[in-house]
C-alpha cells in the first residue's frame, strides 16, 4: 500500500538535492564540458575514472562501475541504506520526515533521546570553551601541548577541560533552566550521597567527546593531569551511551577506512586523537582494551581487514589476543602493529615521527604470525608439557586459516620450532575440527573494487537506446518495432528499458528518483548509459547505429534458436515441423543480409 505523504516527502527532497553539490561535499571534481571527473572515493585510483552528469542527476566510476543518483551515492559513501540516504539528505535540506503515529511510549523516548544530546551538545561546547576560553584551561592546554596534540587537533576533535570544582557544570547548567533528571540521564552529574544537590562526574581532567558515527556526541572520556585515579573515566551508560558499539573516532575515519581497505584499532582516544594527528586517519579506538563482536560487525561494513595496535606491554598483548579471537572467525583479515620498546601508539609518535609509525603500519603481522610469537615467548617448549601447551594455544588459529597452502606451511614451521612430527600437528589440527573440516566463510570484500569488463559493441549500443529512451519515451514504441524487448540480450538493461514502458503505460514520470526501484546492477548500467559519451557521433547516427546492431543481435539469436529446433525436429523424423523451421531460417538468414 502506497503512503502518498511518503511519495511527496522523497518527492521533495529529490527535486531539493543536486547531485553536484552532494558529491563535492566529499570528492573534489573538475569540469570537462558538461561533465565532473575527479578520483572514486569508492577504489583506490590515481587516474579520475568517476564522473558526474549533474543535468541528469547520475554519477558512475568506469573503474568499480558504482553509479546511481544522489541518494545512491550518499549510501554507498556513508554506508547506510537507500531510505537512510534520502533521510540524512532530507536533514541536511531541512526537510521534515512524514510523521506517523507513534505510542505515547515511543514519543517520550525520542523526546528523551533528543533532549539528552542536545545537553551533551552544550556540555561539549562547555569543556572545549573552558580549555580555549578561560584561564583554569591553561593546565588542560599545557597537558596536550606536552603530548604534542595541535591546536588545529584540539578543534578537529572539540577538546575541552573539565574544571577541578565539584559543580562547575552542574550549576551553570541548572542555572540555563537544564531539568537536573537530564544532568543524571546524561551522566554529567550525579547525585550527593550526603544532602541535596549535585556534583560533576567529570573534574579537573581533559575532556574527550564521543561521538556516534553521524558525528553526534553521546558521551564524555575524561584524563587526569596527574597520578590520580581513575586514569581515564567515561560517560557511565546512558540511552546513548554503550561502550560494546561505540568506536572512538568512527565518525572521522570511516570513509579513510574504506579508502584504505583496512581500520586501525588501537587502545584508547589519546592514541587514536595522536595517530590521525599524525596524517593516518583510518584509526579508530576501544574504549578501554573491550573490542567486542559489535565493534568487529561495524568495522567490516567499511573494510575487510582490521589492525590492532594495543599498547606492547604485557596488559596490551593479552587484549589483543582476547581482540584477535573476537574477530577470527568474521572472515576479517585480521593484522597486528607492534610497536616495539614497550610503547603505546601515542608514545611512539610522539619520539619516532609520523613516518615511523607508518612503516610499523606496513610490517604488521598476520594473525597467525602474531598468535605463534606470543605463544612461543610465554611458553617453556623446552619441556614436552610446554610443546603440547603451545601447539594446542595455536591450535584454533591454525584451524581458521582458510588456504589449504597456507595452513601447510604454519603447521611446517610450528613443528619444526617445537620440534614436533609434522603429521602429529596436522592430526591435532583434524582432531580440534571434530574430524571434519568446518565450512570456511569467505572474507568480507571491500565496498568496491576496481573491475575489468569486456565492452562489446552491443552493451554500448543497448546504453545508446536507453539514453535515448530517457530523454523521450517515444523512442521505445520505435525500438520494439525493431527488437521486442524480452529480445533484448543484457538483463539489466531488458529491466531499465522495462521499467520505463511501464512507466510510460502508468503515466508515471521517469527520473532519477522513480529509477530508485531498479536493481543495483540495472541502476548503475543507467547511470553509464546517461553519463558515458557517443563517441563523436551526433546522437540520431549514434542511436541508429545502435538499432542496427541490436537488432543482428536479436535476428542471430532467433537463427541459432530455429536452427536448434529444425535439427532436432529431423533426428525425431518430424519432418514437416522441420520443414517449418528450416524456411524461418532462410527467412531470417535473408532479413540478415538485409541489415
Amino acid at each position: 500500500m502506497r503512503n502518498e505523504a511518503m511519495d511527496d516527502f522523497v518527492e521533495r527532497v529529490s527535486e531539493a538535492t543536486d547531485i553536484l553539490r552532494v558529491v563535492q561535499g566529499y570528492v573534489p571534481l573538475k569540469r570537462r564540458g558538461n561533465r565532473y571527473w575527479g578520483c572514486c572515493p569508492f577504489h583506490q585510483e590515481k587516474t579520475a575514472s568517476f564522473s558526474v552528469v549533474p543535468d541528469k542527476g547520475f554519477f558512475y566510476c568506469f573503474g568499480c562501475h558504482a553509479g546511481g543518483n544522489a541518494f545512491k551515492f550518499i549510501s554507498l559513501i556513508e554506508n547506510i541504506s537507500y531510505f537512510d540516504a534520502i533521510k540524512l539528505q532530507a536533514e541536511k535540506l531541512g526537510i521534515p520526515l512524514p510523521e506517523r503515529r507513534r505510542s505515547p511510549q515511543e514519543i517520550a523516548r525520542e523526546r528523551e533521546i533528543k533532549d539528552l544530546r542536545k545537553v551533551n551538545e552544550l556540555a561539549r561546547d562547555f569543556f572545549h570553551n573552558c580549555l580555549t576560553m578561560t584561564r583554569m584551561g591553561e593546565t588542560g592546554k599545557a597537558y596536550f601541548a606536552g603530548r604534542g596534540i595541535r591546536e588545529e587537533t584540539i578543534e578537529e576533535f572539540q577538546l575541552g577541560y573539565a574544571p577541578p570544582a565539584w559543580d562547575k557544570l552542574s550549576t551553570a547548567f541548572l542555572k540555563r533552566g537544564i531539568k537536573q533528571e537530564f544532568l543524571l540521564a546524561s551522566g554529567l552529574s550525579a547525585e550527593r550521597k550526603q544532602g541535596n544537590g549535585l556534583y560533576d562526574r567529570f573534574r579537573g581532567r581533559v575532556i574527550i567527546p564521543i561521538a556516534d558515527e553521524r558525528g553526534r556526541v553521546v558521551g564524555f572520556g575524561g584524563r587526569v593531569l596527574d597520578d590520580s585515579t581513575p586514569k581515564y573515566l567515561n560517560t557511565p551508560e546512558t540511552i546513548l551511551f554503550n561502550k560494546r558499539k561505540i568506536l572512538f573516532g568512527l565518525e572521522r575515519s570511516h570513509r579513510a577506512i574504506q579508502q584504505e581497505g583496512r581500520a586501525i584499532v588501537v587502545e584508547g582516544y589519546m592514541d587514536a586523537i595522536s595517530v590521525f594527528d599524525a596524517g593516518v586517519h583510518n584509526v579508530v579506538a576501544s574504549l578501554g582494551t573491550s573490542f567486542t563482536p559489535e565493534h568487529a560487525k561495524k568495522l567490516l561494513h567499511y573494510a575487510p581487514e582490521i589492525c590492532f595496535c594495543y599498547d606492547s606491554d604485557e596488559a596490551g598483548q593479552k587484549a589483543t589476543i582476547r581482540a584477535l579471537s573476537i574477530v577470527r572467525d568474521t572472515g576479517a583479515v585480521v593484522r597486528v602493529i607492534v610497536v616495539p620498546d614497550g610503547k603505546d601508539p601515542d608514545e611512539f609518535i610522539r619520539r619516532h615521527g609520523a613516518d615511523a609509525f607508518r612503516k610499523l603500519v606496513d610490517k604488521a603481522l598476520p594473525l597467525v604470525e602474531y598468535r605463534l610469537r606470543y605463544v612461543l615467548s610465554h611458553v617453556n617448549y623446552d619441556t614436552l608439557d610446554g610443546k603440547v601447551r603451545a601447539l594446542h594455544e595455536m591450535l584454533p588459529v591454525l584451524a581458521g586459516i582458510r588456504e589449504p597452502a597456507a595452513r601447510m606451511e604454519y603447521e611446517k614451521k610450528l613443528a619444526q620450532t617445537l620440534m614436533l612430527d609434522e603429521g602429529l600437528v596436522r592430526s591435532e589440527i583434524r582432531h580440534y575440527h571434530g574430524g571434519t573440516e568446518q565450512a570456511a566463510s569467505p572474507a568480507r570484500q571491500p565496498i568496491r573494487q576496481a573491475i575489468v569488463r569486456q565492452d562489446t559493441a552491443l552493451q554500448k549500443a543497448g546504453r545508446i537506446v536507453i539514453r535515448m529512451a530517457w530523454q523521450d519515451a517515444a523512442v521505445l514504441v520505435h525500438l520494439e518495432t525493431i527488437v521486442p524487448l524480452e529480445g533484448i540480450q543484457s538483463p539489466a538493461q531488458r529491466e531499465i528499458l522495462t521499467f520505463f514502458k511501464t512507466s510510460m503505460e502508468q503515466g508515471r514520470p521517469v527520473d532519477e528518483a522513480s529509477a530508485a526501484s531498479l536493481s543495483d546492477e540495472a541502476a548503475a548500467e543507467l547511470s553509464r548509459a546517461l553519463v558515458e559519451d557517443l563517441g563523436g557521433r551526433e546522437e540520431a547516427e549514434a542511436y541508429d547505429d545502435s538499432l542496427r546492431v541490436l537488432r543482428r543481435a536479436y535476428l542471430n539469436a532467433l537463427y541459432a534458436e530455429h536452427s536448434r529446433k529444425a535439427n532436432e525436429y529431423a533426428q525425431n523424423g518430424q519432418h514437416e515441423a522441420c520443414l517449418q523451421e528450416l524456411n524461418e531460417v532462410n527467412k531470417i538468414k535473408h532479413e540478415m543480409d538485409e541489415w
